[in-house]
């Protein structure tokens, strides 16, 4: 985990997105907080994230909104607002819509119970 502390990577979709690991844990709670910097022309296509056990929960804040598309798109959000996205990511179907015009950054905090 240290080794991608503080590093941009390219997101797990492989869709142009990239991701920052801020911090996070593997002891008490699983949990983790990145941030997500979507430039003109990344998306991320439906998908659920898998995990082994456990449910998984995820809250996205939007810090920068993208002048032109990239949307969340989530089939049944926990909670949803215009800056607030909090989601079961293991079972529900969630995706970004491309981004057209600016970029999108958020900060995403996600965590597993068991």
């Amino acid at each position: 985990m240290l080794k991608r502390l503080f590093r941009w990577q390219k997101g797990r979709q492989k869709s142009g997105y990239q991701k920052m690991l801020v911090m996070g844990a593997y002891w008490a709670i699983k949990f983790d907080v990145y941030l997500l910097k979507f430039p003109e022309g990344s998306e991320v296509p439906e998908h659920i994230d898998e995990v082994s056990s456990g449910r998984h929960f995820r809250l996205n804040l939007v810090l920068k909104k993208a002048n032109k598309g990239g949307e969340f798109i989530c089939q049944s959000p926990l909670y949803e607002s215009n800056r607030i996205k909090f989601f079961r990511p293991d079972c529900c179907v969630h995706a970004v819509t491309k981004v057209e015009q600016g970029n999108r950054l958020l900060l995403s905090i996600g965590w597993i119970r068991r």
